[in-house]
């Protein structure tokens, strides 16, 4: 095993949510190109994990925090 990464990653463009196991406090962010697919994704796993909706990113930057 190296040295962690000590340069944060940056984030591509799309929208993000992050999945959590019920009652963790750290979770996966995951990606979805369109506004429609990270709906759909958030229905999927809502079920079972805690979703966080993390919004619309462009150039590294959040621009939408309030996606509905």
């Amino acid at each position: 095993m190296g040295r962690p990464a000590t340069k944060p990653t940056e984030l591509r463009d799309g929208y993000y949510i992050e999945i959590r196991n019920r009652g963790s406090k750290s979770g996966v962010k995951i990606r979805r190109d369109t506004k429609e697919q990270m709906l759909m994704a958030i229905k999927e796993y809502e079920a079972s994990k805690d979703v966080v909706m993390i919004g619309e990113v462009k150039k590294g930057k959040i621009l939408d925090t309030a996606v509905k």
